[in-house]
């Protein structure tokens, strides 16, 4: 942890705040007849306003001037009712965008969701999910807050000022002239205020992005930090970054507090001179005094619309800065697409065929060479693979290219013949499914987990949720799952987010059972039982050899006992396929894989030791 920025572009480019914005047509299109009715209504109640110091005007210079009482009553009423339309209006405002906005935000969150989905592993491997998540929450949410108020009013007001200055001069043009002129410092104070305000405002919203991930980090990682005694030393860097935060929220303060303080110190002095020279004209007989009234009423109701501006430009280039980040997720290049004119397998027989591959990753110094380099490999519809290899030589990277997780740099696999490349991904990952040893499940119940890779086995229809529970129990029996029959609500209980309420075993064998309920043609397992004890992973094996009979397996093996469920053994060194054989063929063979082997050997036989020790601390505990 570490108060660094983690996002992976800390410098875009910058664009222009209308040319961003713009972008977002493509969201708002539905909403915009909605927006511009809100904006209507709203420069009607702000012309309204306007009008009300002319009535004020003929008030004055009429039935007061008179002392004309009876003629009041019809003006005064006039006053009220313009006050009430005013108050209509602005309520009709507020019903045309509010919930426009909600449906853009929507339909952008569900864009933004859907890109991710989309995007390569490579991507996520790049992106802190804090960022992506301030990007699909906050971001968007101030967007849809610009769009339902920032925009409207910034628009309206602009207007307003526009035209309560057009007539100020009517009125008086030596009124309206200096009042105009004072007003000039204004534009060239926001015009300098945005290029400035805009950067601190990204530096702002990354930060907050890196902070969310931090907080999401800690919390996923508390066992180990609880563990280790670090709990402190998370706070520390914590603390660091939100320093930074803090610090940066404090220059836009003050940049907010120097665009305020302009904003309202010169409509003041405008005022004030206006203020002087108009009872000057008025002592000269040049302006009636219901004119006077007039001219500094319009002026009150112009204040609002001019203070707001700073407030509002701020808006808008926070606006501009969400609407950047998120077009930075959707602008992503995704290398890993479907093809043009995709191919497709009716009826797949299982031959998997790797010819040549070769891979690095995409941030990977071109000084360290591929990390698989030209791996050469066929496995015959039916046949169990094992792939053994020390620490580091890509057994785990070779398993990712099947279902092109990552597409291969160099070479090609191929499924019966077809390139995968040549399949859509929908059609490739239905055919060849995975089970990771890091097993990750959802926040959904026992069910939705092991049946997630079958939409087909989704619905009401008796013989389909007939079908669904027999495919469940038979993948629950294979992985020997049976614990979930225990839990709370059986195969309906919630596991809990990344299923953390169970151990790394059960994790595993449910793991295990949605890769076996999927029933792909091909099956790739990287070490799904290494958190197994050994009389559990004998049953899981004994089970999957039924299940290996008839579906062609890739297992990547880091136990002697998991090679034994292959048919052959390839042997992974240094980035090649450096031996294929059966286990017996190598162990005489292949210096290497005897090493290896006596490798894994003394690995299982000191996790052996430590389960024995656990189990005897057990017993002790429990006769005490």
């Amino acid at each position: 942890m570490s108060a660094t920025p983690l996002h992976p572009d800390p410098a875009p480019a910058r664009t222009g705040t209308v040319r961003a914005l713009l972008r977002l047509r493509e969201y708002a299109g539905p909403a915009v007849p909605f927006i511009i009715a809100g904006m209507v209504a709203a420069l009607i109640a702000q012309l309204i306003a306007l009008a009300i110091p002319q009535v004020l005007q003929s008030i004055v210079d009429g039935p007061l001037a008179d002392r004309d009482a009876g003629a009041i009553w019809p003006l005064a009423a006039l006053v009220l009712g313009l006050g009430a339309l005013e108050a209509g209006m602005i309520a009709l405002r507020r019903w045309f965008v509010l919930t426009p906005g909600t449906r853009v935000e929507a339909r952008m969150r569900n864009a933004l969701y859907a890109r991710l989905q989309d995007l390569p592993v490579s991507f996520h491997d790049r992106w802190p999910s804090g960022q992506l998540l301030s990007r699909a929450v906050s971001d968007l949410g101030l967007i849809r807050r610009w769009l339902s108020f920032g925009l409207v009013l910034l628009v309206v007001n602009l207007i307003v000022i526009v035209v309560g200055l057009v007539i100020l001069v009517s009125m008086n043009w030596l009124l309206g002239v200096v009042f105009l002129v004072c007003s000039i410092p204004l534009w060239i104070v926001g015009y300098h205020f945005e290029g400035r305000y805009s950067e601190v405002s990204r530096r702002s919203q990354d930060q907050a992005g890196d902070l969310a991930t931090t907080v999401e980090e800690s919390v996923h990682g508390i066992r180990v930090l609880k563990a280790f005694g670090r709990g402190k030393h998370a706070l520390s860097s914590f603390r660091a970054q939100a320093e930074s935060l803090r610090s940066t929220e404090i220059e836009k303060a003050r940049l907010d507090a120097g665009i305020w303080a302009w904003l309202l110190a010169v409509p003041t002095v405008a005022l004030a001179a206006c203020l002087v020279l108009g009872v000057w004209l008025a002592s000269q007989g040049v302006l009636t005094v219901g004119q006077l009234v007039a001219f500094f009423a319009t002026a009150t109701v112009l204040a609002w619309p001019i203070e707001s501006i700073g407030f509002l430009l701020a808006f808008s280039v926070d606006a501009r800065t969400a609407t950047d980040r998120f077009f930075d997720i959707l602008d992503s290049e995704n290398q890993i697409t479907d093809p043009a004119r995709p191919v497709s397998i009716d009826r797949p027989r299982g031959e998997l065929v790797f010819t040549d591959v070769r891979f690095r990753y995409q941030d990977s110094p071109e000084r360290f060479g591929d990390l698989l380099d030209g791996v050469e490999l066929a496995l015959e519809p039916g046949e169990t693979m094992a792939l053994v290899g020390l620490t580091g030589s890509g057994k785990t990277t070779l398993t990712a290219l099947t279902t092109r997780l990552y597409d291969v740099t160099g070479g090609s696999i191929t499924l019966d013949g077809v390139d995968i490349r040549a399949l859509t991904r929908e059609e490739l990952r239905r055919h060849i499914a995975m089970a990771f040893e890091d097993a990750t499940l959802f926040s959904a119940s026992v069910r939705d987990n092991v049946l997630l890779g079958r939409p087909d086995l989704a619905g009401d229809d008796p013989a389909i949720r007939a079908e669904a529970e027999r495919v469940l129990d038979e993948a629950l029996r294979i992985a020997q799952a049976g614990f979930v029959r225990d839990l709370p609500n059986g195969v309906d209980t919630t596991v809990g987010e990344e299923g953390m309420s169970l151990s790394g075993g059960q994790r595993q064998r449910l793991a295990l059972a949605r890769a076996v309920a999927a029933s792909p043609s091909v099956l790739v397992l990287d070490d799904p039982l290494s958190a197994l004890d050994v009389a559990t992973e004998a049953r899981v094996e004994a089970e999957l050899r039924d299940v290996l009979a008839a579906t062609t397996a890739l297992i990547v093996a880091h136990r002697p006992s998991t090679v034994m469920l292959a048919d052959r053994v390839a042997l992974l060194e240094d980035g090649r396929i450096t031996a294929v054989g059966t286990h017996s063929e190598l162990l005489r063979e292949s210096e290497h894989y005897r090493f290896v082997i006596s490798s894994l050997e003394d690995e299982e036989r000191r996790e052996q030791a430590e389960a024995s020790d656990i189990e005897s601390i057990a017993r002790e505990e429990a006769t005490r």
